[in-house]
């Protein structure tokens, strides 16, 4: 049995997520122990026990240790269970994160499946909806399994109460997948999406993008939306010529509209400076489908602290070796090799 150090690197819940989906494909049972031991509330939380608890599902699995606070968890699976599901965080703990967990087994298993995921769609640091629907299960595609996302209801922090339903048709061989086009060009769009909001914050926000990063009129919008609460996101969609990259900032309470675009140019800002098709954030979520995968290769700016814990998580249950070398503009190509 494989023992996880939760503490490892950035300490968050990602090394409990990458372990439990490594965990379904591999079929290897692994101990982690002082899990997300460097947040302010170590331990399992809401959204993690849910992605516990959905990994234990679809892998009928033994468990120990998956209650709320809990900081050791034993995992073993017996074996993935494609079919339909449905998971709730119960809070507005993100559902995206949840079906990081399991994609991974259900996009390699025998047979097709059904998630209804509820609880926060639109959270501070998760992965929003809005980039897995236009940015990374595009990408998953372009590997094999065919993945599709619809989001019935919006579900911003703190409120919760969104809905999202996902289907997967899986594929039995995952291709080899290369991001490595440098193009100059980039296209940008952006959406202040609002729930129970005055109409203005949008304006304001987005007053500060056409500024800042030369947005044309045309390609500003606003998206009035219901919601359990009130909510902010503000979304800039990319076209770098090979996909759709998609870069968010949350609205807070007590903290201005301009004060939240401009932490989405700053944001931005280096990777249209680099030159690159992949961000930070999507080269973190793409090691793990490029590790079950034939490999594969995407240039992205540096890898933060959160990209490089994942990379050592993903090395101690599969044979893979991930290699990453500089490039002119701070720019970083990021080469996942399979050893077997």
């Amino acid at each position: 049995m494989l023992t996880i150090d939760g503490s490892l690197g950035e300490g968050g819940g990602q090394i409990l997520r990458t372990s439990l989906g490594l965990s379904l494909v591999t079929g290897l049972p692994f101990r982690i122990e002082r899990i997300r031991a460097n947040r302010k509330k170590p331990g399992l939380q809401n959204q993690h026990l849910t992605a516990v608890n959905a990994a234990t599902a679809v892998g009928v699995a033994d468990v120990e240790g998956a209650h709320l606070g809990s900081e050791a968890l034993t995992f073993a699976p017996v074996g993935v269970s494609p079919g339909d599901y449905s998971f709730d965080t119960g809070t507005a703990g993100s559902v995206t994160l949840v079906l990081q967990t399991v994609l991974p087994a259900l996009m390699l298993a025998e047979g097709p499946s059904a998630l209804v995921l509820e609880g926060g769609t639109h959270n501070p640091m998760a992965p929003p909806y809005d980039f897995l629907a236009k940015t990374f299960l595009p990408l998953v595609g372009r590997i094999g399994p065919v993945v599709t996302a619809k989001l019935d209801r919006h579900g911003f922090y703190p409120a919760g109460g969104g809905k999202m339903r996902v289907t997967i048709a899986p594929s039995p061989k995952l291709e080899r997948l290369e991001l490595l086009d440098r193009s100059k060009k980039a296209h940008c769009r952006a959406t202040a999406v609002l729930a129970n909001l005055p109409r203005v914050i949008a304006e304001r926000e987005l007053k500060v993008l056409k500024q800042e990063l030369s947005i044309p009129q045309a390609d500003l919008h606003i998206e009035e939306v219901k919601s359990h609460g009130p909510g902010n996101a503000l979304l800039l969609e990319i076209e770098n010529g090979l996909f759709t990259e998609v870069f968010t900032s949350f609205g807070e309470a007590s903290v201005k509209a301009e004060i939240v675009a401009r932490r989405l140019v700053e944001e931005v800002r280096p990777y249209l400076d680099a030159h690159v098709p992949v961000g930070e954030h999507l080269a973190d979520q793409l090691l793990l489908p490029l590790a079950l995968a034939r490999g594969g290769a995407f240039i992205t700016v540096p890898p933060s602290q959160h990209t490089l814990t994942n990379i050592e998580v993903i090395k101690q249950f599969l044979p893979v070796e991930v290699r990453i070398e500089s490039l002119p503009d701070n720019a970083v190509r990021v080469d996942v090799v399979r050893n077997s």
